[in-house]
C-alpha cells in the first residue's frame, strides 16, 4: 500500500512516521511530502531511504491514503486536489473538523460513522481525542449533561519552536518566541486566539468537537486550555455531570474495559497519571476518579496522554487502520 506522510519533515508528521512503523503499518512504498524547500530531503523509514516530494508530485504517484499534517493552509489547498485524484486524506489540521459534510473520527469512540466515500476525513483536536475517548463508555452508561474541562497543555502542541523557546528559557538562552510571555516557571491561560465571546479558538474546538465526535447536542461542554511548561502530554481536569447516578468502582470498571484507556487510580500509594508517564505512548490515561462532592450525580476524572501520539499521529494512523481492515480506503 502506498501511504504519503504530507508534513513528513514536520513534529507531527515524524512521529506519524514512526507510529506507521511501530504499529507496522502495511506501507509498501512511503511518499514524505512536504513544503518546495525541503524538496530532495531524504526521510529514513524502516531501513529505507525516501525522497521528500512536493504535493503536487505525491499527487501524481497516487497513494491510496494521504495523512495530513502540515497545516490548515496547505489542507485546504491541497486535500480536495488528493481526494479528486481517489486518494483519501485523513487531516490533522482544523480545516475540516466542523465542516457538516466531513466525518471527525476518533475510532474508538465512531469509526462506524465512516464509508468508503469519505475522502477527506478529519482528525480531532488533541486535547478533544483523549476526552471522548474517556467520555464514550460513561455516556452509553450513564447520559453525559455537562463536562467541565480544564487543560493543562505540552509545549510540544505548538511546536518546534515552542520546544526551543522552553529548552533556552531553562538554559538562559535567548532565541526565537512561539509564545507572547516566558512559559519557563509559568503557565499561560491562552491557547490559539481569542474569539468575540471570550473563549479561545482551542477552547471552542472542544466543545464543538466533542458534540460532533460523540453525535449528541444535548451535551453541554465548558472549557479553559492552559499551556503549561512540560514536554510529553497534556493533563485535563474533567467535571461531568451526569443524568443517571453511578458507582464508582462500576466507574473504574467501565474504563478500564474502554478500548485504548488504561486506569492508574491508586490515591493510596500515590498512583495517578502524569504526562511524562504517557510520554511516547498510544493509550489514554486516567486517574483521580472521585465524585465531585458539591453536585449530585457528577464526577471527577484526570485525563492524560501523549498529545503527539494518541493526540494526533496514532489517531491518525488508527483511523488508516480502520478503513483498511473494513476494506474502505
Amino acid at each position: 500500500m502506498k501511504i504519503a506522510v504530507v508534513g513528513a519533515t514536520g513534529l507531527v508528521g515524524s512521529e506519524m512516521l514512526k507510529v506507521l512503523a511501530e504499529r507496522d503499518f502495511p506501507v509498501t512504498e512511503l511518499i514524505p511530502v512536504a513544503s518546495e524547500k525541503s524538496k530532495g530531503k531524504e526521510i529514513e523509514f524502516k531501513g529505507k531511504k525516501y525522497k521528500v516530494v512536493t504535493p503536487n508530485e505525491a499527487i501524481e504517484l497516487k497513494p491510496q491514503i494521504a495523512l495530513f499534517s502540515a497545516g490548515g493552509g496547505t489542507s485546504t489547498t491541497y486535500a480536495p486536489q488528493f481526494a479528486a485524484a481517489g486518494i483519501t486524506v485523513i487531516d490533522n489540521s482544523s480545516a475540516w473538523r466542523m465542516d457538516p459534510t466531513k466525518k471527525l473520527v476518533v475510532p474508538e469512540v465512531n469509526a462506524h460513522v465512516l464509508a468508503s466515500d469519505d475522502k477527506i476525513i478529519a482528525n480531532p483536536n488533541c486535547s478533544t481525542i483523549q476526552m471522548v475517548v474517556v467520555l464514550k463508555p460513561l455516556h452509553e452508561k450513564y447520559k453525559i449533561k455537562r463536562v467541565v474541562v480544564s487543560t493543562y497543555q505540552s509545549v510540544t502542541g505548538t511546536g518546534v519552536k515552542a520546544v526551543e523557546q522552553l529548552n533556552n528559557e531553562r538554559l538562559g538562552k535567548e532565541g526565537e518566541k512561539a509564545y507572547p510571555y516566558q512559559i519557563d516557571l509559568n503557565v499561560i491561560p491562552q491557547i490559539d486566539v481569542f474569539q468575540d465571546n471570550g473563549y479561545t479558538k482551542e477552547e471552542m474546538k472542544m466543545i464543538q468537537e466533542t458534540n460532533k465526535i460523540m453525535g449528541d447536542d444535548h451535551i453541554r461542554v465548558t472549557a479553559t486550555t492552559v499551556r503549561i511548561p512540560v514536554i510529553g502530554g497534556h493533563s485535563e481536569a474533567v467535571n461531568i455531570e451526569f443524568e443517571n447516578d453511578f458507582d464508582l468502582d462500576e466507574v473504574r470498571d467501565l474504563l478500564a474495559k474502554q478500548s485504548g484507556v488504561i486506569v492508574i487510580d491508586d490515591p493510596a500509594n500515590l498512583k495517578y497519571p502524569m504526562p511524562k508517564d504517557a510520554h511516547g505512548k498510544d493509550e489514554v490515561f486516567v486517574g483521580r476518579i472521585r465524585r465531585d462532592e458539591s453536585r449530585e450525580k457528577t464526577l471527577n476524572l484526570w485525563i492524560v496522554a501523549d498529545n503527539l501520539r494518541k493526540g494526533a499521529a496514532t489517531n491518525a494512523v488508527q483511523i488508516a487502520e480502520y478503513l483498511v481492515k473494513q476494506g474502505l480506503a
